[in-house]
């Protein structure tokens, strides 16, 4: 049984997460009374040990929302096996797409339309649930391919392999992506931005990766990179948590980031570690360098 509880932020991205959960198979079931979860719950338990069915719980419950946390906690004393995906985004982030499809947030009427304040209003309803997620994908920075990805790499596999690693790369000068766990700056490394042949080329090509890994630092880097996590991810194991994410980041994002997300996605694969990698800016970055007619 593979059931999947997904809540988050309104406008973060609940829709095409379940979009992409449909795609590859799970029953999905959108906006459940949280009350009703106990009884769905039975009805999982009961069913064959390959069903997979995903149910979003979120604030256009109204005022029910807030018996969620006691709908968790029945299913556990059920003996229910679950899991929790939260989908979060930053508040701004939030604001401007609202703005930008002039949909109406589910709790606007009660905050005289204010979608700022109905936002925030949602975040401090919805904050305990986030603290009990399995997962946490922040799509601030995201675009709907990666958001795709992203479910896909976590929940396309085998449940019996519940260690999940994804590598990111990021540019700096757009933000650190929020849901990272492991967080290394390349900027300490020599830049190909600097090399003519190389500047709008980014680390998955090969030239740029080779020149990025040809110098004695980087590989010293990488090496003890390498070992780190493979101290940390039985750790994080050992305390429950399934879903890390590693990110590495540089200025824009495009050179030396993309290069070690690649080479440490390229090892974790070769021990045989559930691995996904997402260059979250390697393509923005190089778009805006060619506009400057780079």
């Amino acid at each position: 049984m593979d059931f999947l509880i997904v809540t988050g932020l309104s406008g973060s991205g609940k829709s095409k997460a379940m979009e992409m959960l449909e795609d590859i198979d799970y029953v999905c079931i959108d906006n459940l009374p949280p009350k009703l979860l106990p009884s769905l719950g039975q009805i999982m338990a009961r069913s064959e040990s390959n069903a997979k069915t995903a149910v979003v719980i979120d604030a256009r419950s109204g005022a029910s929302y807030t018996t969620l946390s006691n709908s968790l906690q029945e299913l556990k004393n059920m003996g229910v096996v679950y899991r929790l995906l939260f989908i979060d985004c930053e508040d701004d982030v939030l604001l401007k797409r609202y703005n930008e499809t002039r949909r109406r947030h589910p709790l606007a009427r009660k905050y005289n339309n204010s979608v700022k304040d109905a936002i925030e209003a949602e975040r401090k309803l919805l904050d305990p649930l986030k603290s009990q997620a399995d997962y946490v994908i922040d799509t601030s920075q995201m675009k709907s391919r990666q958001l795709k990805e992203r479910i896909a790499g976590l929940f396309a596999g085998s449940i019996d392999n519940t260690l999940q690693v994804q590598c990111i790369s990021f540019g700096y000068k757009y933000g650190i992506p929020a849901d990272a766990n492991l967080v290394f700056d390349m900027r300490c490394l020599p830049n190909p931005f600097y090399v003519p042949e190389l500047k709008v080329k980014t680390g998955l090509d090969s030239a740029v990766f080779d020149y990025v890994m040809s110098f004695e630092s980087s590989q010293e880097v990488l090496k003890r990179i390498d070992a780190f996590i493979d101290y940390s991810l039985p750790l994080y194991v050992k305390e429950g948590k399934s879903d890390i994410v590693i990110a590495f980041g540089c200025t824009g994002g495009q050179h030396r980031s993309v290069t070690f997300a690649e080479a440490v996605y390229r090892r974790l694969k070769q021990k045989g570690i559930r691995t996904t990698v997402m260059h979250r800016d390697a393509e923005r970055n190089s778009s805006e360098v060619k506009s400057r007619g780079v």
